[in-house]
């Protein structure tokens, strides 16, 4: 892009499918309040989970590209499906391209790079997406990591809409969550860990907590995406100087804006949201 793309402040994206990826930026705001954020939801194509490789690099793509033209140094993908199904491409193929100086990181290799201090059985389980559990993601980041540890996935396709649609509390949660629980379990009986792959699962943890074993740590990831960021611009003084720190939020939606509030909603805890609708592609 251009020279002068050094010399450019701006905030720092963060980019989901739908709505969970608010559950990521909630934490890092909580850990980095003095950046200013620019959160882009492609609400209106959401879920990305059960859609193929190449539609998801397509639609991360463009929402990488839109939050870069809006002034953003470094984009997050604070969803897991974008992360593993387009971040690298995105990386080695595109960056080099668009802008070489500016970032894209997910979500991902922040949460695999604590497994090791999280699980004494070395037996770690997943729960996320059809199009997480496909990929394969997170079983080949934590064994780059840790070798020795034994991933066990299991794929939830209810899971999301029943956030999405406020039903994460019903007694028909219920059904779902405890189903996939015993699937997983079933497959490995010495998983003591259990990473929740995708930015809707915190809403559920109480469900998901209820449903497992006490002894069973669970996993949330914003708390160690939020870390990891932190130390990301601590290690990269050229980046943190390009990311502009006013203490403030906005919010793009590919949905309407009545609908991005009121879903937000259940995800943030703000009393005014300066949100505006926008088109990708």
């Amino acid at each position: 892009m251009k020279n002068g793309s050094l010399q450019l402040t701006g905030p720092i994206g963060v980019f989901d499918s739908g709505y969970g990826g608010l559950t990521i930026l909630d934490k890092i705001r909580t850990q980095m309040p003095e950046y200013d954020y620019l959160y882009l939801g492609d609400n209106a194509r959401t879920p990305y989970g059960p859609r193929s490789f190449e539609v998801v690099y397509e639609f991360t793509l463009q929402a990488v590209k839109k939050l870069f033209e809006l002034g953003c140094p470094l984009v997050i993908l604070a969803c897991n499906t974008a992360s593993a199904k387009a971040l690298r491409t995105i990386q080695q193929t595109n960056l080099p391209i668009i802008d070489p100086t500016r970032r894209v990181l997910g979500v991902i290799r922040p949460t695999a790079e604590c497994i090791g201090q999280l699980t004494q059985s070395r037996h770690v389980g997943i729960l996320a997406t059809s199009g997480t559990i496909k990929s394969e993601s997170y079983l080949m980041e934590i064994h780059k990591l840790f070798p020795d540890v034994i991933v066990t996935g299991e794929a939830c396709p209810m899971w999301v809409p029943l956030v999405e649609n406020n039903e994460y509390a019903s007694e028909g949660a219920d059904y779902f969550i405890k189903k996939h629980i015993h699937q997983l379990l079933e497959k490995d009986p010495e998983i003591d860990t259990i990473i929740l792959g995708c930015t809707h699962y915190p809403l559920l943890i109480e469900k998901i907590r209820q449903f497992t074993p006490s002894h069973i740590r669970l996993v949330p990831q914003g708390e160690y995406v939020a870390k990891s960021l932190e130390d990301y611009l601590k290690r990269h003084p050229e980046m943190d100087i390009r990311c502009s720190k006013g203490n403030t939020c906005r919010f793009l939606t590919t949905e309407s804006t009545a609908k991005f509030e009121e879903s937000a909603s259940i995800f943030l805890r703000m009393d005014k949201m300066d949100v505006e609708s926008i088109t990708l592609g």
